[in-house]
Formats: structure tokens, sequence, C-alpha cells
């Protein structure tokens, strides 16, 4: 019915790159996740978040961002919640600033309690121009229900021709005891992702991954109900979040993820935030490794996001360490020989056009637009280009060192700079 070349909104190119990477089971998807800001956040204000935000995500080679839908997950857990709730500015919206500021897509999550559902989908589709969003279920059984069901909505969404879905899968949910609560006889997870395929989900996106086994467990039954019933499995996106407090640590439990007793002792056992942070990076390394060497023998494709849960700045570093070296695994695990390298990008013609401006302490934000084509030059080792991973050519194991400098940033005293954004592709040199 669909195919990756149908695209729209921002830039074609940018459209196909981000839904052909979830579509394409031949190589590994990129993500960085990131939620909007506070609710009442002014325009301008959220673009100078959204700036920096870029500023520092761009030299990490993805295929785009998570922009997420934070709901209030009371009765969750009979635990309080480590860090109060706030209402944030809804995801599209955000991740339309997002995907103009640095030149790339963004997948946007989006869950189903929502009274005037197929309206956000108007403003998702024909406003903001996003063409990849993860339908997610109620955060709770508890509190009102409003909007369609999950089933209701993915028919819905399914009905757009420039739509694409995916949907999340919780290993967690996966497991014996998880089963006995629900009285089931065995794990049934991998019968929940069959559900959502058949309904149309591209792909999946995991919860944050501390424990392997789950993990393991569930892909293994995946790919095999798949092949069951000749399907072809999907994409699974796994996420991995860093951690460096005990609150964070905390939080990250409260969602619902399975922290090993040893993984969480490790971690913690330690003194400083940093340490703790390059603790947690360490172990998520390690189970990404327990899970590429039992996927040798799953035929399921796999991808990789890394986020921050929490605005700590141990945390938001660790981030772009942790998503370094687990680029490095999923790409060696590959079989192929790969490096880093410097583009320029030119952006959507709607963002040459545009120039958003906001002051900060007289500081004048500017977004120029980008060079003509015949400015466009590959392979330079600009500052301002576009980081790339290549298929071939020479292997670089500390990809992550071998940066140019770090742009000056996107603040810039009553002087223009074009825009840059950073790509990920494989292709052959």
């Amino acid at each position: 019915r669909r195919s990756a070349g149908k695209t729209g909104g921002c830039s074609p190119k940018m459209s196909n790159s981000l839904v052909a990477s979830l579509l394409d089971g031949s190589r590994p998807t990129f993500l960085i996740g990131e939620v909007p800001p506070m609710e009442k956040t002014s325009p301008g204000q959220a673009q100078e978040i959204c700036g920096k935000f870029i500023a520092r995500a761009r030299s990490m080679p993805c295929d785009g961002y998570i922009i997420y839908d934070i709901q209030d997950e009371e009765g969750r857990s009979e635990s309080p919640r480590p860090f109060p709730f706030r209402r944030l500015m809804d995801p599209s919206g955000y991740a339309s600033l997002v995907s103009k500021t640095a030149g790339k897509d963004c997948l946007v999550y989006k869950c189903v309690n929502d009274a005037n559902f197929e309206e956000w989908l108007d403003t998702c589709e024909k406003v903001h121009g996003h063409r990849a969003i993860n339908v997610v279920g109620r955060a709770t059984a508890t509190g009102p229900t409003v909007g369609p069901s999950m089933a209701d909505a993915m028919a819905i969404v399914r009905k757009r021709t420039h739509l694409h879905f995916g949907c999340v899968c919780i290993a967690e949910r996966h497991t014996p005891e998880y089963a006995a609560t629900r009285g089931y006889a065995a794990p049934r997870e991998h019968e929940n992702m069959l559900r959502k395929q058949q309904a149309g989900a591209e792909w999946f996106i995991s919860q944050a991954v501390y424990d392997a086994k789950p993990t393991i467990a569930l892909l293994r039954d995946y790919a095999a109900a798949c092949r069951e019933r000749g399907m072809k499995p999907k994409k699974v996106v796994l996420t991995f979040t860093p951690v460096s407090r005990p609150k964070t640590l905390a939080f990250v439990k409260w969602l619902g993820v399975t922290v090993p007793k040893e993984a969480e002792e490790a971690i913690l056992s330690e003194e400083t935030n940093e340490l703790r942070a390059e603790k947690s990076i360490d172990l998520l390394c390690a189970c990404l490794d327990d899970v590429l060497d039992a996927a040798k023998v799953i035929d399921v494709p796999l991808g990789i996001s890394v986020e921050s849960v929490s605005i700590y700045k141990a945390e938001i570093n660790a981030v772009h360490v942790l998503f370094a070296k687990l680029q490095q695994r999923i790409l060696d695990a590959q079989g192929i020989k790969w490096t880093v390298q410097w583009n320029h990008v030119l952006l959507d013609k709607e963002n040459q056009e545009s120039k958003t401006k906001t002051t900060n302490t007289n500081t004048t934000v500017v977004f120029p637009p980008p060079p003509s084509s015949s400015d466009v030059k590959k392979n330079t080792a600009s500052p301002w280009g576009d980081l790339a991973l290549r298929h071939g050519g020479s292997r670089s194991h500390d990809h992550g060192a071998r940066h140019p400098p770090r742009p000056e940033g996107l603040l810039r005293k009553k002087r223009k700079k074009q825009n840059s954004s950073v790509r990920f592709a494989l292709k052959p040199l």
C-alpha cells in the first residue's frame, strides 16, 4: 500500500531518510530521544531550547529524533513518582521546530488518550509535515478514558496514505512472572507485536533496556512467531537510558524498566555522578553486546535509540558517549567497514525562506538559509558539515574522537551563518 518513496512535509529527502531507514531491515536505524519543553513555554523560548538541543545533538550521526508524548501515569505504581509530572508542549509542534532547525525528520509519539485524536493527526500531517509517528496506548488502565481504542487508533492512522506508524514493545511484559499476573501460561508480548503489525505497524520501539534476557526472549519468540505465520519481522529499535543519580535510577524503575539488582548496585556503588554515568554506560554496552550476540541467529532487524530522562548534565553528556559506543557495536556486528565523514547538507525550500528570531540578553538568534546547490561541497572537514557513517573505506572505532571541532552554535550576535545538520548514511564510497 505504501512505499518509502512517498514523501512530503519538510523535505522529500528528509522524510524518505527517516521512514526509509525504519523500513529498511538491511541496516540499523539510529535515533536520539527528546521531550518537549514545558506546556507554557513561549514560542521564542521553545526555539531557543530547540536550538541548544540541536547544537549538541547534530554532532551525533543519527537518522532522526524521537519526540515523546509524556502523559501523567498516575496509578502506574504504588510507589510515589520520583519526579513530579509537568505538562509539556504538544510533541508534534515541538518536533516541527526540531525538524526545521536540524534538517532532519522526527518520529513523533502520540498517546491515543485524546478526544481530538483525528484533529491532532490532521495538524501533525498537514501543518507540521510529519510522516512518522508512534502510536502508544493509554498509560494506565485507571483514570478517564477518552479518544479511540488502540485498535481504532491504528486503523485511523493506517488510512492516511502519507503517514507511517510504529508501536512500542515492552520486554518486561514478556516474562513468566508477568504472564502469571495476567493469568497466562506463557509470555505473550510477541503476540501483541504480531497483532500491531497486522494492524499496520511498520516498526517497534522498545522500552528502555537494562536487562538483556527479557529482550532476547522477546526477539526470539517474535521471530519464531513471524516464521510460523509467514510474516517478515519488523525492525525493533532498542532504547537505552544512562543514569548518574539514585533518583534518576529510581525513576527509570518507576517507569517499569527492569534493572537487575547487580546492575543497580554496581551503578550506585560509584562515588560521583560522572562515575555512576560511566558505569551505566558500560552496563548498557554489555547489555547490547548480549542482545547482538543472540541476534546472530534471530532474524529481527535492530536499531538503537538513546535518551536522557532527566535534565542533569552528567546524564545528558552520557547520552552522547553512549550513542557513539552503541553505534560502534551495532555497526561492527553488521560485519562492515565504516568511518566518519562530514558533508554539507541542503535544507528544504521552506526552511530556506524562513528566519526565526528571538532575543536573549540582546542577542539575536538567526536561522539563515543554507547555501545554494552550487555551494554544496561534500567530504569536507568543515565544522558546519554533515557527519555521515559510510559503508566501505577505512575502519574507525574511535569515531567519537575524530569529529571536527564543534560549531559555535546557533546564538549569533547580529551575524548570519548557514544552518547545518547531521545525517547518517550507509552507502558505498
